[in-house]
């Protein structure tokens, strides 16, 4: 399918890295973004910005965007439940140099429940559209709006109700994940619901969800009249899935040493940078280099140990956990 491009929206391609709290930081998301050609990638969000009772400064916000610029573009995404802050907040991304802003509603954890932010809003649209609202006062004419929400709280009897929401307080696209709130993160086949979305609003939308092979990409626009789709998860296996190509088992290490040389450069300790690690290694699939040893890797505590694997591996040269070439 051929993707045109979206009036008022930056997005060089039809498909995007979804945001991922812990994960879509600068270290991970610069990685991916280089691995891929503008029409490969469209862009990506920002991990989300947790605003509570204050807006956050223009330095924190241009620490989330990283320092690294990309020919694709790059959202800063903020949860929050607090108007004059959200507001303040988006203001301030616009001088951050976010390329737009987008809001979560679809986070369902339980600070972020009793905060009554993410996907507690599902429950209560009319809130959701005045956070909207005021989110697209903040940032004006300067940079898009795009929310993020899921099919729903315990159901999805308010999927359309949500959509009109979110397109009535100015969200200039919506990301419609096909899990409600209730069905958390179990894997999401029923694509009738990005069906359901697209049917109920002017504004394009972005289906994500049940994305796990590069075929799935352009599968799940053609059979749902979604303008995108987000990957999440199925990029912490992959990372290439955007281009879908098969990379050798020396290319897919490189990609995780260089994600340690950079969490370490960025400051984190060497326990830190190994549990990231894992954190991709509980999925890796890219180039065989994980397969029937998953467990190997996963077992290995000694930090450093876990990163001079990864970057022999790099080099060509897999080494078995007891250490014998």
């Amino acid at each position: 399918m051929t993707f045109d491009p979206l009036p008022g929206l930056p997005f060089t391609g039809p498909n995007l890295l979804a945001p991922m709290e812990g994960v879509t930081e600068p270290c991970f998301r610069d990685l991916v973004l280089a691995l891929h050609a503008p029409e490969d990638l469209g862009g990506a969000y920002t991990e989300f910005v947790r605003v509570v009772d204050r807006a956050y400064s223009i330095e924190h916000l241009r620490g989330h965007l990283g320092s690294e610029r990309h020919p694709m573009p790059v959202g800063l995404q903020i949860m929050g439940a607090d108007l004059a802050a959200v507001r303040e907040t988006a203001r301030r991304a616009v001088e951050a140099g976010a390329a737009l802003v987008d809001l979560n509603f679809g986070c369902p954890s339980k600070g972020a429940l009793r905060g009554c932010a993410g996907s507690s809003l599902l429950d209560r649209p009319r809130d959701l559209e005045t956070l909207t609202r005021t989110a697209k006062e903040g940032v004006g004419d300067a940079l898009p709006l795009t929310a993020k929400i899921r099919a729903g709280g315990d159901d999805d009897s308010r999927l359309e109700e949500l959509c009109r929401a979110a397109e009535n307080g100015g969200a200039q696209l919506i990301t419609v994940h096909c899990r409600t709130r209730k069905e958390a993160y179990r894997d999401c086949e029923d694509w009738t619901r990005l069906e359901r979305a697209v049917a109920s609003v002017s504004v394009p939308i972005c289906g994500n969800g049940g994305v796990w092979k590069h075929a799935d990409l352009e599968r799940l626009r053609r059979e749902t009249g979604c303008a995108m789709a987000m990957v999440g998860r199925a990029a912490l296996a992959d990372p290439w899935i955007f281009l879908g190509v098969r990379v050798d088992a020396s290319r897919a290490a490189r990609f995780l040493a260089d994600y340690a040389e950079r969490l370490t450069a960025s400051g984190r300790n060497p326990t830190s940078v190994a549990g990231r690690l894992k954190q991709l290694l509980v999925t890796w699939s890219a180039g065989g280099l994980v397969g029937e040893d998953r467990a190997s890797w996963l077992r290995e505590k000694d930090p450093q140990a876990l990163v001079e694997r990864v970057e022999q591996a790099a080099a060509g040269r897999l080494v078995d956990p007891a250490g014998a070439c």
